[in-house]
Formats: C-alpha cells, structure tokens, sequence
C-alpha cells in the first residue's frame, strides 16, 4: 500500500481515474512496444510453470582470447534454449552489480560471483522476461535466453593492456568477455536470429547502451534488433557538498581498466573519456533502436550519486538517504532539484535529435518510484538486480 507521507514528500500527487486510464493504456502501449513486432503468441506448450533452474556455463574459448574475470577463472552464462515459434528468437540479458574503480575494491570483488566465476551459484532461476511459462511471459516464454554473468567490474569494456596481473593478479579484459561471449553464442544459433533483443539492468544496463550497436552489428541485417536498460542512465550530477563524485569515480574505473577503447570515438575525442561512460553521452551515438527505463528517484543514484559516502559529515542524510520518508523538506527539495535535472533531457530524446537515424523506441522515466518498482517486480520479476 502506498505511503502517503512519502508521497506528499516527493510531490507524488494522487490520481484521478482518467490519469490512471491513461497511465494503463500507455503501459499497455509500452508492453506491446517492447515485444516489437515480435509474435511469439502461438500456439506452444510450455514445458514447465514452474521456475526452470538454468545451468553456469563456462566460456570454453576464454583462455585462448583471455578473457577473464578479477581473479582470471573463466566467464559464464546460463542458457535456455528457445522451442517452437521462438526457436530463432533471442534474448540476452546482462548482469548488473556496480563497478570496483580501485586496486583494493578490484581485489574485494575477486572473491565474490561479481569477480570470480568460482563463486557463482552454478544454476539459477529464470523468470519473469526469462521465464518458459506463456501466462507469465506471452511475448518470449519460447526464445532461446541467455543471462550473461557480470565478472570484470567495468560493465564489460576493460582492456587488457591495463591489466596488474603481475603485481595483483587482476585482470581487465571485459570488452574480451563480451567478444567471446558472442562468439560462442553466434556458433550456438544467434548468428541464424530472426528476432535479438540485448537487455541489462544498472550496470548490466550500462553495459548494453556500451554494447548495443556493436550486438547490432553480429545480427543478420534482415533481423529485428533491439536494447533495452534498465535503471541504467547514470547522472553526472553534484553530490550535496557541490562535488561530482560519480564522476571521478568513473574516472578512476576508465583510467584503471582502460574503458576508453570501449566508448564512442566521437565522444573521447571532444572530453575526457570518464565522462563519455555516462549514458547521456553514449545514447547520443547510438544507432540500433533503444528502450530506457529509468526511476526518477533511483535509490542506488540518491546513496551513491547524490548523497555518497563522506558528503554527510555530520550524519544529516543518514535516514533520509536510506529511506525516503524520513526526509525533510530541505532534503527533499535538493534531491528533486539533481533527479529534476534528468527531466528536460529525457523529454529531448522522446522528441528526437537532429540527424538520428532510428529513433528512441520508448522512455519509460518514472517520476513515481512505486510506480517503477511495479514495473520492475511485474515485468522484471525480480530477476534482474538493481545495485
């Protein structure tokens, strides 16, 4: 049940039932957009309604091309095979989990399923976008689906050449997880797609706005191709105290994992590169057509982006970066005025820019978070994580 004190706070206001006519047809259109041309509405038997545990599978070319997690084991992703009508059908799926932007937060991660695939539970369930049952999942219940484990700490584009392995056994060779993981998965069927959508949440999402002409690029040219991330457009914003922190954060994950080779060319060779890793620069190349998915009020964004570790000096923010209810107006009021600066420039893309070849599919930006955690735990289902 809503909160109403948190909904007053946030300037939430209470809907009428025409908005949430409104609301329920543009979700609708939203669900239909997503599924794109895509019929997979036929007449095939689900094997399972009950969640299907899907198997790790370990790279097999990851030691000839180097491809490696933190602590050199070999990546992996689980895969479920499409049946019937979805048998040339494909959706991919990137794992989100943060960054390490540090010799010491690398070598942490490398003992953890976000640096190592020795940890990594070895089945995992698929559900939600990912399940087989048709009544939860009509659109891709039927297509081969592929969840791609998340193992370098740079969202898949760190390059080898800034790799420590001599001093600290870390390795950063994400841009050659996500070419091996292509590779592999081309030689299994998606080189045949008829249908391809790449998607990830947070960092997983970030991954995909990197990646996503480049999935564009390995699909057969008559193939519907698409992307789509989830909670994944990153501010660039001051935090409380006027600094930018997730900047010289992504500054120090760019300039540690040699990133830059991973970002748009057009992009690096106007700024410095750690401000080509957010989204709002990257979607500006993109070509393939995108689906965002945004919170306005993104809890991870508020604790990390807006309101970080050592901003709060004197512990002002501590509940109400934890927990929104607790904020007062003043706080309210500087939260809204960084997550309100996303505002004007997300209704720049739904109008389109100049020169843009395909346009933005849908922008989905919650400027209700109970709204976006619907969405998310509906469609989603929880599968995808949110770091």
């Amino acid at each position: 049940m809503a909160n109403p004190k948190l909904r007053s706070l946030l300037w939430w206001r209470k809907w009428a039932k025409k908005d949430w006519a409104i609301a329920a047809v543009g979700f609708t259109i939203f669900i239909s957009a997503l599924a794109f041309l895509f019929d997979s509405r036929t007449n095939d038997l689900d094997i399972s309604t009950a969640e299907d545990l899907v198997d790790l599978t370990l790279l097999q070319n990851a030691k000839d091309r180097g491809a490696f997690c933190l602590d050199g084991s070999s990546p992996g992703y689980h895969f479920q095979e499409g049946f019937g009508s979805g048998s040339r059908n494909w959706l991919l799926h990137i794992e989100g989990g943060g960054w390490c932007n540090t010799i010491e937060s690398c070598l942490h991660r490398k003992t953890t399923p976000l640096g190592s695939s020795k940890y990594m539970q070895r089945q995992i369930p698929f559900a939600g976008v990912m399940s087989r049952n048709p009544s939860q999942n009509p659109d891709f219940f039927n297509w081969n689906k592929v969840y791609i484990r998340y193992c370098d700490g740079a969202s898949f584009a760190g390059h080898t050449e800034s790799e420590l392995k001599n001093v600290t056994n870390l390795y950063f060779s994400g841009q050659l997880i996500w070419e091996s993981v292509m590779d592999e998965l081309l030689s299994i069927g998606l080189s045949n797609a008829n249908q391809a959508l790449l998607s990830g949440c947070s960092a997983g999402g970030l991954a995909t706005l990197i990646h996503c002409d480049n999935f564009r690029d390995l699909m057969p040219k008559d193939a519907t191709v698409k992307c789509l991330a989830d909670a994944g457009f990153f501010l660039d914003e001051k935090d409380i105290l006027g600094n930018y922190t997730m900047r010289s954060f992504y500054h120090n994950v760019v300039h540690l994992q040699g990133v830059s080779k991973s970002l748009p060319k057009d992009c690096t060779s106007r700024m410095d590169s750690s401000k080509c890793l957010f989204p709002r620069e990257i979607i500006k190349g993109i070509r393939t057509p995108l689906f965002l998915v945004n919170p306005a009020y993104d809890y991870w964004q508020i604790q990390h982006i807006l309101v970080p570790d050592g901003s709060d000096v004197h512990g002002h923010w501590q509940k109400c970066r934890m927990n929104l209810q607790y904020c007062n107006p003043s706080q309210i009021e500087k939260l809204q005025a960084g997550c309100e600066h996303a505002r004007p420039y997300f209704q720049w893309l739904k109008v389109g820019q100049q020169g843009r070849t395909q346009p933005y599919e849908n922008i989905l930006l919650f400027w209700n978070l109970e709204d976006y955690i619907l969405w998310h735990n509906n469609v989603m289902s929880g599968f995808v994580m949110v770091i």
